[in-house]
């Protein structure tokens, strides 16, 4: 890999290597193709710079035929969780394949994307035209709602209004408390402590009877939003008998959009107080208390897990040990450990000529990790501190921390995994615990990041797992 710290002078300059280097690899795969102006950020992580060259090439051979709904990888990838969730009733075939249609027909883009799923997300918490909607018919489409707001706000941030982020977020909420206030039974809402910005949590349950069950915690990744925890666990915990806990950390949903609280690298300090608040619970069997994590929540719980004792399992989908590594070494080397030289690099040699497309992937993929960075990106400007987020990322490596692990954990990787890969298993090798390890495969048409096209499969082989763990059976 060529150095881009060197002489200015002999060579290659940083910014000319960054523009061919991590320029490229932003937008391979993660970013709108033969677009103008701002273009849409990568969902979940930005893929690994040993795989970004080939990356397109590789998630057109994972994503063949029919099941390439956009020609641009990211929007696919978006597109396909989408479609993913109808089986869990958080999207419909028809309404998703619409979308996509019409989406195409404009012309792809994160304009045409935002106001297609907006405009669907709205037409959903209206009455359906006849016979007014009883509450049924109300609580899934408001969960529909929930889903097509979550696809615009993923892209909202390269959209000509940018500065709707918040009230793009708020809209998604409302209609994920809508479909809650439906449930029956509904779920608990409330919210847990977490320093001076309390936790809004959900506890579903299959009854009210207080009947003591097993539990699991559902721990989102760095930008999905509830409907995903509803589509990746609560409908399996509760077939099963099992209540199942969603809520958003800090670097997620409310504690983001609104209350403005960035990532932590001790996530334990957040799963800890959802244990005491369970604990407390006649409901819950303190002794079968799991732990999900999602996306970059497979970093995220883990971490969690190597803290917190009193878990009876733990699932990391993916297994992640160091997030940062997703980005392109070519960002990667803009950190150094002085942050005025950092930020001199980044706002000097990289920024003034970074595409518009990576440049909307970084305000994506750097908000949850700094308010002004966010604040910035909602006025269609590019972050000036780029150290501080940096390090940040940076700080989440668990890799010192994961042999501390003691509960039973199972790690998933994926065909093609493309934000992650190698990570799921550096996991399992350096877990002590009793381990599994499970890859889910383009035969069983579970490949890509969180087997997009599969959740139900997944959600056979997590809770498969999690029952014989917890209950022997």
């Amino acid at each position: 890999m060529t150095s881009i710290s060197g002489d200015r002078g002999s060579g290659p300059t940083r910014r000319a290597l960054f523009l061919a280097g991590a320029g490229a690899a932003l937008a391979a795969g993660c970013a709108p193709a033969g677009t103008s102006g701002a273009s849409a950020p990568v969902l979940r992580a930005t893929p690994s710079p040993s795989t970004s060259a080939s990356a397109s090439a590789a998630g057109a051979d994972m994503t063949p035929g029919v099941m390439t709904l956009f020609k641009d990888p990211a929007y696919n990838f978006n597109g396909l969780l989408a479609l993913g969730g109808s089986g869990a009733g958080s999207a419909e075939v028809g309404e998703v394949l619409t979308a996509v249609n019409t989406i195409n027909r404009a012309g792809l883009s994160a304009q045409t994307y935002v106001e297609t799923f907006r405009k669907l997300g709205d037409r959903l918490l209206q009455a359906p035209p006849g016979a007014p909607a009883d509450d049924q018919t109300k609580r899934f489409r408001a969960l529909r709602a929930a889903q097509y707001y979550g696809q615009a706000l993923f892209f909202v941030l390269g959209s000509d209004d940018p500065g709707s982020e918040e009230q793009l977020y708020r809209s998604g909420r409302k209609a994920w408390d809508t479909f809650c206030d439906l449930c029956e039974p509904a779920p608990v809402k409330a919210t847990v402590p977490y320093g001076t910005t309390p936790m809004p949590v959900w506890f579903f349950r299959p009854d009210t009877s207080n009947t003591p069950r097993p539990t699991v915690i559902l721990t989102n990744g760095s930008d999905g939003q509830n409907v995903d925890m509803w589509t990746y666990g609560v409908p399996a915990a509760l077939e099963r008998g099992w209540n199942a806990l969603v809520y958003d950390g800090p670097g997620q949903g409310q504690l983001l959009f609104v209350d403005q609280v960035v990532f932590t690298p001790t996530w334990e300090k957040v799963v800890s107080p959802l244990i005491d608040w369970l604990s407390a619970r006649p409901d819950v069997d303190t002794a079968r208390i799991a732990l999900t994590g999602l996306s970059m929540a497979g970093d995220l719980a883990p971490r969690a897990a190597a803290f917190e004792d009193r878990l009876a399992a733990l699932v990391a989908m993916p297994g992640c040990v160091e997030p940062w590594l997703g980005f392109p070494p070519e960002i990667r080397q803009i950190l150094t450990p002085n942050k005025e030289e950092t930020n001199d690099i980044w706002n000097k040699e990289v920024v003034p000529e970074l595409p518009p497309d990576a440049a909307a992937v970084m305000k994506k993929r750097f908000e949850p990790f700094s308010i002004p960075a966010m604040l910035d990106a909602r006025r269609g400007k590019l972050f000036t501190d780029f150290y501080t987020p940096a390090t940040r990322i940076q700080a989440l490596a668990i890799t010192s921390v994961v042999s501390r692990i003691k509960a039973p954990t199972l790690v998933l990787d994926y065909d093609g995994e493309q934000f992650y890969p190698g990570q799921p298993r550096q996991l399992y090798d350096k877990l002590t615990s009793p381990k599994d390890y499970v890859k889910l495969t383009a035969a069983q048409g579970a490949q890509l990041h969180c087997s997009p096209m599969a959740p139900q499969l997944h959600c056979e082989v997590v809770f498969d797992w999690l029952q014989e763990t917890m209950t022997g059976r």
